[in-house]
């Protein structure tokens, strides 16, 4: 027989319950977003479009100002967007006092690794525990940064209900994990389904329902861990099948065989194959680190992930293999890799966006510098290269790509394949390029001895 205690207690949880879901329906729900970012910030601009106010948070005030100011500071995202936002509602702040303003509170902070490949939650805990110090009654907390399964229910649940308020009953909490593609001018955080797994079934609605304002569809599943897994698995199987192609592209170099080729080849199947490309190392946030939250976990269950490590493994030595690469075609034309003027065209991590992190092209510098070469980059999107994680001090500039400056360099290095590249000119003023994407296909026959890499 239920006691006196819980005979008060149930009806207040479907109280709140029913509140938020009466305000997310009705559309006078206020969303709050920790991390503006090449997440957080978008996933802003898809709520201030279908006109729900937005209250965003980052510690890093210099983005709060440009906010302020009606400026951007992602590529894809421009400052006419920006001003159309904060007509439409959004507010930015460094003040985390106010997280209790906010009905629903996203958490979309970085979730990089440790210097041993272990998982770092610092953003994930810090963020939770400034909710916890003002969370109140009837607020939604949803996770979306990436992470391995069991973070929603084991970190961030006990930090949040360290409150005094538990929840299912006085707060919901749930995971969703980003799908944000910087660049991709087919996605963004509108057309993009949404997986939702809430820690109880109040917490699932409350969540679906709040994304379901926003996003195509909205995948609900059975819990948080399931929600966290799937995340997992998208940029594994990714990792996996990139490694499989790198391994193949030095196999079939050794043969003589034109990789890219190849995989045109295999296009042509309607089933059964998805084309994966080659490339001088992993970059981004999500796909050289996420791989790694799962081996380590599986320690964690007495596992090892044999096939997931050896992916790593590939991925990681491309940069050494590039550099390998460069080394055999300078020399083919007499020159010694130490001393030669080497430019890396293209520093982001992906094609046509503005995002450096983890970009394969800070390790190509810093390897091709220990070993003597006089190193200049050019990328049209980033025009200093900012301070990254494992090279905090590149201090460099781009460099524009003349006629006379190509000529002077004894080797371009073809990093990310930006379209604003004109490769046909750059291929008739180059003598030498090591081309790590397939950039210049076609273009043989210019004044440039292409190498493939």
């Amino acid at each position: 027989m239920a006691s006196r205690q819980d005979q008060v207690e149930t009806p207040k949880a479907h109280d709140h319950a029913a509140e938020l879901m009466e305000r997310i329906r009705a559309g006078s729900v206020r969303v709050g977003i920790i991390g503006l970012g090449y997440v957080g910030l978008p996933l802003a601009r898809a709520f201030t479009e279908k006109k729900v106010a937005v209250l965003g948070f980052d510690v890093d005030a210099s983005k709060v100002e440009k906010l302020a100011a009606g400026r951007s500071y992602i590529g894809h995202i421009s400052d006419e967007t920006v001003r159309s936002m904060r007509e439409q509602g959004f507010e930015a702040t460094s003040d985390f006092g106010r997280l209790g303003e906010p009905d629903a509170v996203i958490i979309c902070v970085p979730t990089p690794l440790t210097e041993a490949r272990e998982p770092d939650l610092t953003y994930i805990i810090r963020s939770a525990e400034a909710i916890a110090a003002r969370l109140r009654p009837g607020q939604l907390v949803v996770l979306e940064s990436t992470t391995y399964p069991g973070t929603t229910r084991e970190v961030v649940l006990p930090i949040l209900e360290a409150s005094g308020l538990s929840a299912g009953r006085d707060f919901f909490l749930a995971f969703s994990p980003e799908r944000e593609d910087p660049g991709n001018p087919q996605f963004s955080a509108p057309t993009i389904p949404k997986v939702v797994g809430g820690l109880d079934p109040p917490a699932l609605e409350l969540a679906a329902t709040l994304y379901g304002k926003v996003v195509v569809r909205v995948v609900p599943v059975s819990s948080p861990e399931v929600a966290e897994a799937c995340k997992i698995l998208e940029n594994t199987y990714r990792a996996i099948n990139i490694a499989l192609v790198n391994e193949l592209k030095v196999l079939y170099d050794r043969m003589g065989i034109n990789v890219w080729e190849v995989i045109e080849a295999a296009r042509s199947k309607p089933f059964g194959f998805s084309a994966f490309y080659p490339g001088p190392g992993l970059g981004g946030h999500c796909i050289p680190i996420d791989p790694f939250y799962l081996t380590w976990v599986a320690r964690k269950h007495g596992m090892a992930t044999r096939f997931i490590e050896l992916a790593g493994e590939i991925n990681t030595s491309m940069p050494a293999y590039v550099v390998g690469r460069i080394a055999d075609a300078l020399n083919d034309a007499a020159k010694p890799l130490r001393g030669s003027k080497i430019t890396l065209l293209g520093m982001a991590y992906k094609k046509d966006v503005d995002d450096p992190r983890e970009s394969p092209g800070f390790e190509l510098l810093d390897r091709l510098r220990k070993k003597g070469a006089d190193v200049d980059y050019n990328d049209p999107h980033i025009p200093t290269l900012p301070p990254m994680r494992h090279y905090p001090n590149p201090a460099m500039s781009s460099r524009e790509l003349t006629p006379e400056y190509i000529r002077s360099r004894d080797v371009l290095v073809v990093v990310t394949d930006h379209s604003a590249y004109d490769w046909p000119s750059i291929a008739a003023h180059a003598s030498l390029i090591v081309d790590t994407r397939n950039a210049l296909r076609g273009l043989e026959n210019l004044r440039a001895r292409i190498v493939r890499a």
